[in-house]
C-alpha cells in the first residue's frame, strides 16, 4: 500500500463507510454527514486563509494608493506591499492552503470512488481492502449506492435521444453554482484591483486580475465538464464543500465581490 493510499484514501474511505452503518446503511447520506464533518475537521488549517481575505479587504483603500504613488516602480511597489502587510500580519501565501486541500482530498476521494466503489455497486470485495477490521464488510453484505435518482458510483448525468453527448444532473449543476459562488466571494478585491491595474502601467497587475477572473470561470467549469465523467458521490461532495465555504467567508467578511452579483439576483 502506498503512502498517498496509507495516509489519506484508507481513512477516508473508513470514515465514510463509519458513517454509511451508522447512518443506516446510505451512501448519499453519509456523504453529506461525512463532508460537512471533513469541512469542519480541516477548518484550523482553512481558517488563516479566510482572516487573511478579510484583512486584505481591509486593506483595499492603503493598497490603492500605494499602488498609485509607486505605479511606476515595481521593486518599490512590491516593497511597499510586503511592508504593509507585515504590519497587519497578512500572510498572502495563506490563500493556497484551501486550494491545495481542496484538491489532494478531491483526489483522494476521487480513488476512493473508483477503485472500491465504481467496479461494482454491490460488490464489497474491493472495498474491504482497505477498511479497518471493525468496519468490513460480511462476505454477502452489499453496498447500497443509490440516493434519490443518483448512483453515487456513477456520474451525475442523463442521455437525450438526439443529443451526441450526455448532460448534467441536478446535482452536478448544483454543485457548479457553488463552485462559482465559492471562487467569486474568496476574491472579495478583485473589483477593486481591476480598477487599479487600468491606472497602473504594470503588466503584473493586468496579468494577476486575468488569471483571478479566468479563475473565476475556469474552476466551475472544469467541475461541470470533470462530473460528467466522475462518480456523483464526488459532486455531491463537492456541492457541500462549496456551500460550506462560501457560508464561513461571509460569515468572517460578508458577501464581500458577490454583493454586486446578489442585487442582480435579488439576494440583497
Amino acid at each position: 500500500m502506498d503512502i498517498f493510499t496509507l495516509l489519506l484514501v484508507q481513512p477516508l474511505t473508513n470514515g465514510l463507510i463509519l458513517f454509511y452503518k451508522i447512518l443506516g446503511g446510505n451512501l448519499g447520506v453519509a456523504i453529506l454527514v461525512f463532508s460537512v464533518c471533513l469541512i469542519f475537521l480541516l477548518r484550523p488549517l482553512t481558517k488563516p486563509y479566510l482572516e487573511s481575505m478579510k484583512k486584505i479587504k481591509a486593506l483595499e483603500p492603503q493598497m490603492a494608493k500605494i499602488k498609485k504613488k509607486f505605479a511606476g516602480d515595481k521593486l518599490k511597489l512590491s516593497q511597499a506591499q510586503a511592508s504593509l502587510y507585515k504590519e497587519n500580519k497578512v500572510n498572502p501565501g495563506a490563500g493556497c492552503l484551501p486550494y491545495i486541500l481542496q484538491f489532494i482530498i478531491l483526489i483522494a476521494l476521487f480513488n476512493v470512488f473508483t477503485s472500491t466503489l465504481s467496479t461494482d455497486a454491490t460488490t464489497t470485495t474491493k472495498l474491504n481492502e482497505l477498511l479497518y477490521p471493525a468496519l468490513k464488510f460480511s462476505q454477502n453484505e452489499t453496498l447500497n449506492t443509490k440516493f434519490l435518482y443518483l448512483n453515487m458510483s456513477k456520474p451525475d448525468s442523463f442521455n437525450v435521444p438526439g443529443v451526441p453527448f450526455a448532460l448534467p444532473g441536478l446535482f452536478l449543476l448544483l454543485a457548479t453554482v457553488a463552485q462559482f459562488l465559492s471562487v467569486k466571494i474568496t476574491a472579495p478585491y478583485l473589483s477593486a484591483e481591476e480598477k487599479i491595474a487600468k491606472k497602473t502601467k504594470s503588466d503584473t497587475d493586468d496579468m494577476q486580475v486575468a488569471m483571478t477572473q479566468s479563475m473565476t470561470y475556469m474552476l466551475p467549469l472544469m467541475t461541470l465538464v470533470f462530473g460528467l465523467k466522475f462518480p456523483s458521490g464526488l459532486a455531491l461532495y463537492w456541492l457541500v464543500f462549496s456551500i460550506v465555504n462560501v457560508w464561513q467567508q461571509v460569515g468572517m467578511s460578508g458577501w464581500g465581490s458577490l454583493t454586486p452579483l446578489a442585487k442582480k439576483l435579488h439576494l440583497l
